[in-house]
């Protein structure tokens, strides 16, 4: 086996640098006031409308002809015909989705731009019990059947408040119902800040979340209860260059890791109390090297750093020790993203580059830079990767306009890669930061070995990325990523469309701070010049809500963390505080 990465094509260290610096040139509630309180009762968000369930079924057993007054009605025609409306209803959905589905015509010679939607390889993964509960069987006394698509929120609900099914089956459906609960459009709330957001994550835990600011700052919230934030500190980066490129939270969740395109990190204590200046520490050691971070993430056991650098390095760090453990030449263009296999082990970890390969390396065998893996299939750079933490499934987003699933077990060896690379040509360079993607020039790599490809947001402008939902709330069941375009978009496991928050409609019509004094804001839009990039997507561990950090307006100058929760499909809600309100970076109400 070779012994090394045969290192051909030039070094794009200072491009990259140049170029990231360049970046800146329903289950509808049905709208009622019902007489009878004792029928309904207002609830907050925090608990789900229970409505009383015989006034429900009638309500929509009704739609389907059953009258209340006729003779022969009974309680178990409205449970059949709720049933029956609701299969007729989900054929009828899945059917739409058939049709637009885009499917390959295999005598289409130029079939392979599009893959094959739903994706049988996802749709096998949805089934498997790997990616959480499929649905497996409606039961009553009346009816017993099997069906192969995901039954809707509002059965489920109405299944649990009848207490018609098993006990072992109520369970099936809260972790179902946890599951298809998607935040929508509506924003609850609106952080705005004076510069873009590059980064905004929860931890693991969901108490605590963070944003890495292009004017070198880190600011943390409080988010024990996800509906109600608390701001708590802000810490600063010295002397950074251009902007923070990301950040790392610590297992224990005391310590921030944060970045910029210099050598150094920063780490800072998250306690509130202590104001004290961050600890440097210099990842070049003692070889004198420059190189700028992109990426940086905590080890499992958090005693050691991962960072993904220009040039193509990997820089594993000792904390304690304060010294370099490797410091490797793993790819042959820039490093964008480094992540863990698995949170509970220090030793697998993947990394996405420029040189379009994800490569899995072990820590313990790194000194001869042999990957111990590399996975092949985008055909432009890569720039974002994360694992599902089973160090087995990770994604990537691509400059392609793709993001794709893998299975480590399908990567090939080093002889082997060495043999793809010369078989095998760059047919392309797309710059992501000037214009759309060409389709025309895309072509499928011959030795693709990724499990299911997600198409139709947009990665241009930056380093946007994707990530798996939760596993503790939706079993990483669904895939979603920021788009240049404004939006983030949620796929199922199969490559179909889950949902899609539209940002840039969320605050389109507030009064956000612009730069263009002469310009009112409805000018800028009419004009064209406004501007929505979603560049990275947080979803809270235990809670469904989602976080879109974001850059806004002409030359994307200012910066939001808009805050959309899964609210039912409703405008608004009665509870407090309104949806829609606009904060400052501290939390403070603005007007």
């Amino acid at each position: 086996m070779s012994s090394s990465l045969n290192n051909t094509t030039p070094d794009l260290g200072e491009h990259e640098i140049v170029s990231e610096a360049d970046e800146a040139t329903s289950y509808s509630s049905p709208n009622y006031t019902p007489a009878n309180q004792e029928i309904a009762q207002r609830y907050t968000r925090w608990e789900v409308i229970n409505v009383d369930m015989e006034f429900m079924m009638r309500i929509r057993a009704g739609l389907s002809g059953a009258d209340e007054n006729d003779e022969d009605y009974t309680y178990d025609d409205d449970v059949n015909a709720i049933i029956d409306m609701d299969m007729d209803m989900d054929m009828s959905m899945s059917m739409d989705m058939d049709l637009d589905a885009r499917v390959k015509d295999e005598n289409d010679e130029n079939s392979d731009s599009f893959s094959t939607v739903p994706s049988k390889e996802g749709a096998r993964l949805m089934n498997s019990g790997s990616f959480g509960q499929d649905e497996a069987e409606i039961t009553s006394s009346h009816h017993r059947t099997n069906i192969g698509h995901q039954k809707k929120l509002s059965m489920r609900i109405l299944d649990r408040e009848l207490a018609v099914e098993s006990q072992v089956r109520q369970k099936i459906n809260q972790r179902l119902m946890a599951q298809a609960m998607i935040p929508s459009s509506n924003a609850d709330f609106i952080i705005e800040f004076r510069n873009p957001v590059y980064s905004g994550q929860f931890s693991d835990d969901g108490n605590f979340f963070f944003t890495a600011n292009k004017d070198f700052k880190v600011r943390m919230y409080d988010t024990a209860n996800p509906y109600d934030w608390r701001y708590y500190k802000t810490v600063s980066y010295p002397y950074g260059r251009w902007t923070l490129t990301d950040a790392s939270l610590s297992p224990d969740n005391r310590y921030l890791a944060y970045t910029s395109i210099q050598s150094n990190v920063c780490l800072a204590p998250t306690d509130p109390n202590d104001i004290g200046d961050p600890y440097i520490l210099d990842l070049k050691g003692d070889r004198g090297s420059f190189f700028g971070i992109w990426s940086i993430r905590y080890s499992g056991d958090g005693q050691n750093l991962v960072a993904g650098t220009t040039g193509g390095l990997i820089v594993v760090y000792d904390i304690e020790a304060r010294t370099q453990l490797h410091q490797i030449k793993g790819h042959n263009h820039d490093v964008n993203a480094v992540c863990l296999a698995d949170k509970n082990s220090p030793h697998i970890l993947y990394s996405g580059s420029d040189d379009k390969t994800l490569k899995v390396w072990d820590t313990r065998s790194m000194g001869d830079n042999r990957a111990a893996g590399i996975l092949v299939g985008h055909i432009e750079g890569i720039t974002y990767i994360d694992s599902k933490g089973d160090g087995r499934y990770i994604l990537s987003n691509g400059k392609d306009q793709r993001a794709k699933l893998w299975d480590v077990r399908m990567a090939m060896s080093s002889q082997d890669y060495e043999k793809y690379r010369a078989t095998t040509t760059n047919r392309t360079y797309f710059d992501y930061r000037f214009g759309d993607y060409n389709e025309d020039s895309w072509y499928r790599d011959p030795y693709d070995c990724s499990l299911v490809t997600y198409r139709g947001h947009k990665v241009l402008k930056t380093l946007i990325r994707c990530h798996f939902s939760p596993s503790d709330s939706t079993n990483s069941r669904y895939i979603y990523s920021g788009s240049q375009d404004g939006m983030v978009h949620i796929w199922n496991l199969d490559a179909t469309t889950a949902g899609k928050i539209e940002v840039y409609q969320s605050k389109r019509y507030l009064e956000l701070i612009s730069p263009w004094p002469f310009h009112t804001v409805t000018e800028v839009f009419e004009r064209g010049l406004w501007e929505t990039c979603v560049r990275d997507v947080a979803w809270h561990p235990n809670a469904p809500v989602i976080v879109a950090s974001s850059w806004h307006g002409h030359g994307s100058d200012i910066g939001t963390c808009t805050v959309h929760s899964w609210n039912d499909g409703a405008n608004d809600d009665e509870a407090e505080p309104k949806m829609g309100r606009r904060v400052d970076e501290k939390l403070k109400q603005l007007t």
